[in-house]
């Protein structure tokens, strides 16, 4: 029996994954505490298991609802696109706050850090290596995101599925140079504030790369399921303004604390 509406809202079914969800948040909680304190991670990657499989059915349940059941109207796409730019301005301000650390510790170092910035005994990263050719990496990630919009907007879907790819390659080699960087730090993150404040904020944005990483992967693999046309394609746009946003924090990391830091 078919249902008639007469509003654009999409009021949405009953579903479990909230609540798994909350489990899963609830036990990669507890499982770090238990990590931390008793060296298991069972219970930790238990947690994760959870979380993982809920993104994955509640995600597929989305897609089928604005795929193949229509029920992301003009209305509800505007709601869409207005949580993720409120989205993205919390995760302006949680960038903000490593910023302000970093800046509060640099422009004024107390005696404890020998009155100098970077600290005494600690040796910074050189920003002309690694750091320069991970800035070069996320600024064509973000010509070929763009070339991916653009390309999908004109129904080229070769040419979207080649530069989706070309953006999914940039953000995993992005990923393995920050771990060969961390390998090869002198310092960790236990070293003064230096080591705090650095770890904190590319850790962070590093762990917003591969979150990006894989929005772009699930995007190219719902590209090529033909689940996007030029004019129904959100989920691939708000991948694209989260990419956007992670090269803009990188620019912000890069010039602070790799080159005027060191």
């Amino acid at each position: 029996m078919k249902i008639h509406q007469n509003h654009p809202y999409h009021l949405v079914d009953t579903s479990p994954w909230p609540l798994t969800g909350s489990i899963g948040a609830m036990t990669i909680t507890t499982g770090m505490i238990m990590w931390f304190h008793q060296h298991s991670m069972m219970l930790f990657m238990m947690g994760m298991m959870i979380i993982m499989m809920t993104m994955v059915q509640w995600w597929r349940d989305i897609t089928r609802e604005g795929t193949f059941q229509g029920k992301h109207t003009i209305k509800v796409s505007n709601g869409l696109k207005w949580g993720m730019i409120l989205f993205i301005i919390s995760e302006v301000f949680f960038f903000i706050s490593f910023f302000w650390g970093f800046f509060h510790s640099s422009l004024a170092p107390t005696i404890e850090l020998g009155s100098t910035w970077p600290p005494m005994g600690i040796k910074p990263f050189n920003p002309m290596q690694i750091p320069l050719l991970n800035t070069m990496i996320l600024l064509c990630s973000g010509v070929t995101v763009t070339w991916a919009h653009h390309s999908l907007m004109e129904n080229k879907h070769s040419q979207t599925t080649q530069a989706l790819l070309m953006t999914v390659i940039l953000g995993i080699y992005f990923t393995a140079l920050q771990a060969i960087e961390y390998y090869e730090s002198s310092f960790t993150i236990s070293d003064s504030t230096y080591g705090s404040t650095f770890f904190m904020a590319t850790g962070f944005h590093g762990l917003h790369v591969i979150i990006g990483t894989s929005f772009l992967m699930v995007c190219l693999m719902r590209h090529m399921m033909f689940h996007f046309s030029s004019k129904h394609h959100f989920g691939f746009e708000a991948a694209a303004w989260y990419w956007h946003f992670v090269d803009v924090v990188w620019l912000f990391l890069y010039i602070s604390i790799y080159w005027w830091g060191s």
